[in-house]
């Protein structure tokens, strides 16, 4: 899919069709949430209203005094507060429609009557929530990449002019290697029964994994349980092609959707690793910590010296206002053309690909030149090196430089030092 801002003639369509539409979006709590709902306010002011799905917490159990104190307070909205604050104000007053509820909850954990009056009530979702930790509990992370889907559906059940677009990821290809098409990915690992529609059949997959989950409930509590949920997770998405519970379980969610709304006007679209902005609300703007940024923090406060890759190897990184823009064009698309599904990648490794070796001599050349100007980020100049090293490599050194270190706790927890060592815990 393209990865360009919009141009006028495009935004002019997206106005549009999405003139008097009503979108609801889940996840806005979230980094790129976030972002589609600034660039909807702002660039589409006709739009009819959007609503948010949002979990109560202890401190703001209601959707709307929730939505006040932690999202519209983001500085993402600083540029929509500076152009006009009142037209802001007013805009989110009358237009923004915030509901409390869970998305792992059956029908959101609304009652029958009020998810009915919302399904009827708009006329696409986008959802965006999901747990992106590639560490995931096998629990928690099929509970939101998958299961809270069958709401998803349920929705479009309920509402057979309903588009949905389910924000996914790219990385659904797991340990398949090559070129990377807009189709249904196939599995690297074992076998899953394949429909003649195309999409894989999860449904015993699922229920599998379940009573895995619920055996190691049985045997186990505490920080253990976590522990081995996490291990869990991490050997069933090996098994089945997947380096990680995350992307896994997005895959698992992307098959349960195309089954479930075969016929029907679904468009799925995978982001590449979303980073800073590249222009829109601001350029740079960042919230959170994001995958290329804990490598940064780790240079920056000198805990890295070795990175185990290939300075050739490609880093796909995509703005995160690119990711939104794709969002509101396949929103707009698929509340105007005939219903059917569509899969696009959000993606730069292809046409404006960074390598590893460019990422790291871009962030050594900055960090030389500019540390200062990072006083958050660097308590110095950084002077360790910063070097890409074959996997085997890296794990030969670490592995070396670990069990000396480990042979050393162990003699001094003998000696009543119960204290971890600084530099193993950094390993």
């Amino acid at each position: 899919m393209a990865t360009q801002q919009l141009n006028p003639e495009a935004s002019s369509k997206v106005l549009e069709r999405l003139r008097g539409k009503h979108v609801l979006i889940t996840g806005t709590t979230g980094f790129l949430g976030k972002v589609v709902l600034e660039k909807l306010i702002r660039a589409v002011p006709d739009i009819g209203g959007i609503h948010l799905l949002i979990r109560g917490n202890k401190r703001h159990p209601n959707a709307r005094e929730r939505f006040y104190e932690e999202i519209a307070t983001s500085s993402v909205f600083d540029r929509l507060r500076q152009d006009d604050n009142d037209a802001f104000e007013t805009f989110i007053e009358e237009r923004v429609h915030c509901v409390t509820g869970e998305v792992t909850e059956p029908l959101f954990g609304l009652s029958g009557d009020r998810f009915r009056k919302l399904a009827g009530g708009i006329d696409v979702v986008i959802n965006s929530a999901a747990s992106v930790n590639f560490r995931e509990e096998l629990d928690k992370a099929l509970a939101i990449n998958t299961r809270c889907l069958e709401n998803v559906a349920e929705l479009a059940r309920q509402n057979k002019s309903l588009a949905v677009l389910q924000v996914s990821t790219c990385y659904v290809n797991g340990m398949n290697s090559g070129q990377i098409t807009e189709t249904v990915i196939k599995p690297a690992g074992e076998s899953i029964p394949r429909s003649t529609e195309g999409y894989y059949e999860i449904e015993e997959l699922v229920r599998l994994l379940e009573d895995k989950i619920s055996d190691v409930r049985s045997r186990y509590s505490g920080k253990m349980l976590e522990k081995k949920l996490v291990d869990l997770g991490i050997r069933e998405a090996n098994h089945y092609g997947w380096s990680d519970t995350y992307t896994f379980t997005k895959w698992l969610g992307e098959q349960l959707l195309l089954k479930a709304l075969s016929g029907r006007a679904l468009t799925i679209v995978r982001p590449s690793i979303i980073e800073s902005a590249l222009e829109e609300p601001a350029p740079g703007w960042i919230e959170g910590v994001k995958v290329a940024d804990a490598i940064i923090l780790a240079y920056a406060r000198e805990k890295v010296t070795l990175f185990p890759g290939k300075r050739s190897g490609v880093i796909d990184v995509i703005p995160v206002d690119l990711v939104a823009n794709a969002i509101i064009l396949a929103a707009a698309e698929a509340v105007a053309d005939a219903p059917r599904h569509r899969i696009y990648q959000c993606c730069s490794g292809s046409s404006n690909p960074v390598s590893l070796g460019q990422f790291i001599d871009h962030l050594m050349a900055e960090s030389r030149a500019n540390f200062a100007e990072y006083d958050q980020l660097f308590y110095r100049q950084p002077t360790k090196p910063f070097i890409a090293v074959n996997r085997r490599l890296f794990d030969a050194v670490v592995g070396g430089v670990r069990i000396p270190l480990s042979i050393t706790g162990k003699v001094l927890r003998m000696l009543g030092q119960n204290r971890e060592l600084k530099v193993l815990r950094n390993l």
